[in-house]
């Protein structure tokens, strides 16, 4: 072949290779690729470099690259770095930059750099940009959602502390004080349940909105979630600059919400703990807020509460107590003790109570005082008034077997219980597996949880009333209980309350009320019992007043059931030697 035809090859090689790299640099539709001349002028321009940098190929061709897409701040280091490339060899690396869009506006991109024939006259080099925008968005989205609440666009936990920690910092520094108050919404859930979440997260945006406005300009606010908001207050003189403060933030809510269901008042709780005198960190100081603000959850007529001492000491106490006391549960260190209820005229021991004691591992003992309002709370109440009805059904099955089933065990039932817990199916199970009846088994509970059950528990009780069960109103007299309903319950019997017993000898007017609740006792066919009798004086005026039973210190403490169990055979062996009609 002539030399004419081996470059005419050459030159048809040369070409067909340049347009399947054209090709292929139009195929990558999400790769900007633009070539430029030593002079940094545009010689080429994929269609994907329009549709990144907003340049038309027109446009682009002969421009400076610096002219058109490189920000001003960046134009001379580009130039110089392309420089170095062409006259000393040192290459651009590949990396994450930030260049301008035809109308300004920034976009990101990774960036690779390729110099064609750099040795030569006619260096050609190529930027291979790929656009980094969505991921940079999605980068700037996570950011947000961890840092930032997405529906009140408030602070998150996380950011609100670190935020708070800087403010501990400086007031540290000044010698200033710092408030924290976290804030609860009252009645938030019952809103949220009649209403729905989207009325709920309105009335969130709402209450954000005007927090915002109690706001100083070097004022902390976040949502912590839920209905919890929590508000920082620095550079305070004094401790005392900090109720103004919290005065301002309730007063922002006596006017009503408008959240689509008419007029809407709202109103908070507020817990508010103090840098430095109740903790030096962040965490701590909210912590100690939101134990104040539970506190002035359960205070009546109290929407906030400072933190102290004192508060958060009862509270570790009672801590510490719940968790002993499920120890307790597992291990065995609840007893039942019982107390013998007297017949005020024969002194005959007629029935027994089931009183709960807590004897520790570690030896002493819990008062029930101490530890069953801390269950009520806890909710341990329902594992414990389980035990209890279990323990005396066992028990008096028993003694039932060794033929001292003389007594009837009434079982104390809480408040809780019997609203909230089927605790009437339990009793009734554990009396049919240790095969008691009514005679054996009765119930105590106070005036106050009659008049709060439901028609469910009333007829639960009516059920066991017409089948023989005993029941009796404990503490009678100490509640909020009406003759009116008196009459309605099922109930057999009135315990009237040691208080009265105790002060009627000295006390005309308990003298007049224990009379007057015995005579009405009467008048409805009930039995009454006399609680906490202790002298004397105190047996010769219920037997007086003409109480059927006597209960207390007089006759009987509670005993253990070996000691119940004793005495039980001594009666027996005493009415055994009487002689018989």
């Amino acid at each position: 072949m002539s030399g004419a035809g081996n470059l005419e090859k050459v030159q048809r090689h040369y070409s067909e290779s340049e347009q399947r790299f054209q090709a292929l640099l139009e195929s990558l539709p999400k790769v900007a690729v633009q070539g430029y001349d030593r002079d940094r002028r545009v010689i080429y321009w994929n269609s994907a470099s329009t549709e990144l940098y907003g340049y038309t190929a027109d446009e682009a061709y002969g421009q400076l690259l610096e002219d058109l897409i490189i920000p001003a701040e960046m134009r001379f280091g580009v130039i110089g770095a392309h420089r170095a490339w062409m006259q000393e060899g040192i290459e651009i690396p590949a990396g994450e930059i930030e260049l301008k869009r035809k109308g300004g506006e920034s976009v990101s991109v990774f960036s690779h750099h390729v110099m064609l024939g750099e040795h030569t006259d006619a260096p050609l080099m190529f930027c291979v940009d790929v656009d980094l925008s969505d991921q940079k968005q999605a980068r700037r989205d996570l950011d947000f959602i961890t840092r930032f609440d997405s529906l009140t666009m408030l602070p998150n936990r996380s950011t609100f502390a670190a935020q708070l920690d800087e403010c501990l910092e400086q007031a540290g520094r000044l010698g200033e004080v710092v408030a924290v108050v976290f804030a609860d919404i009252r009645g938030f859930g019952e809103i949220n349940d009649a209403e729905g979440y989207e009325r709920g997260d309105r009335l969130l945006v709402e209450v954000a909105h005007r927090l915002r406005g109690c706001q100083r300009s070097s004022d902390l606010l976040s949502r912590f979630g839920g209905d919890e908001f929590v508000m920082a207050f620095p550079h305070l003189e004094s401790d005392h600059n900090a109720l103004p403060l919290v005065k301002k933030v309730l007063a922002a809510f006596d006017e009503p919400f408008d959240i689509g269901l008419g007029e809407l008042h709202v109103g908070l709780k507020l817990g508010i703990s103090l840098y430095p005198n109740n903790g030096r960190s962040a965490q701590e100081l909210i912590q100690h807020a939101d134990v104040a603000k539970n506190r002035a959850k359960v205070a009546t007529g109290q929407a906030h509460w400072f933190f102290d001492k004192r508060l958060h000491d009862e509270l570790v106490h009672e801590y510490r107590t719940v968790e002993r006391l499920q120890r307790a549960l597992r291990e065995g260190e609840l007893r039942l003790h019982y107390q013998p209820q007297v017949a005020a005229n024969s002194g005959r021991v007629e029935n027994l109570e089931a009183l709960i004691r807590w004897f520790p591992s570690e030896g002493g003992s819990v008062p029930p005082s101490e530890f069953i309002p801390l269950a009520e709370r806890s909710n341990l109440i329902y594992r414990i008034g389980d035990w209890v009805i279990h323990e005396a059904c066992r028990q008096q099955a028993e003694w039932r077997k060794e033929g001292l089933g003389d007594c009837r065990i009434d079982i104390n039932l809480s408040g809780k219980q019997v609203i909230q817990h089927d605790v009437f199916a339990y009793l009734e199970t554990c009396m049919e597996q240790f095969g008691l009846t009514t005679r054996e088994i009765g119930i105590e509970l106070t005036e106050n949880v009659l008049i709060n059950a439901d028609q469910r528990v009333l007829s639960t009780l009516r059920r066991l009333y017409h089948r023989g069960m005993k029941i009796s109103i404990d503490d009678f007299g100490t509640g909020y209980s009406s003759l009116s309903y008196l009459k309605q319950f099922p109930i057999t019997a009135l315990k009237i309350d040691r208080s009265f017993v105790r002060d009627a000898p000295e006390e005309p007017s308990d003298r007049a009320i224990m009379a007057a609740m015995v005579f009405i006792g009467h008048q409805l066919g009930l039995e009454v019992i006399a609680e906490g009798v202790e002298t004397e004086e105190q047996l010769e005026l219920v037997r007086e007043f003409g109480c059927d039973m006597v209960q207390g210190y007089y006759y009987f403490k509670p005993m253990s059931a070996g000691d119940i169990g004793r005495l039980q055979r001594s009666l027996q062996a005493v009415r055994g030697q009487l002689p018989q009609d």
